[in-house]
């Protein structure tokens, strides 16, 4: 009784596509693959940004940014 059968998940998928109808679950799967293609791009894109690169970029965008190191008092 511990583990599921082929038969198990096959009555699961049934009643799964009975609730929500084949057209919502293929909208769900894309907006499921999009948003993990988007999270791969964006993984790759920030891993090869030093943080150098990204000060610059960032003083770049807005000319009336300050940029300046802060020191903590103890």
């Amino acid at each position: 009784m511990g583990s599921l059968s082929i038969w198990h998940w096959l009555i699961v998928l049934v009643v799964v596509i009975a609730v929500f109808g084949t057209k919502k679950l293929r909208n769900v799967g894309g907006d499921l693959g999009a948003a993990v293609k988007g999270f791969k791009d964006g993984m790759k894109d920030g891993s090869t940004d030093t943080p150098q690169q990204v000060a610059n970029a960032n003083k770049a965008a807005d000319p009336n940014t300050v940029d300046v190191d802060a020191k903590q008092r103890h």
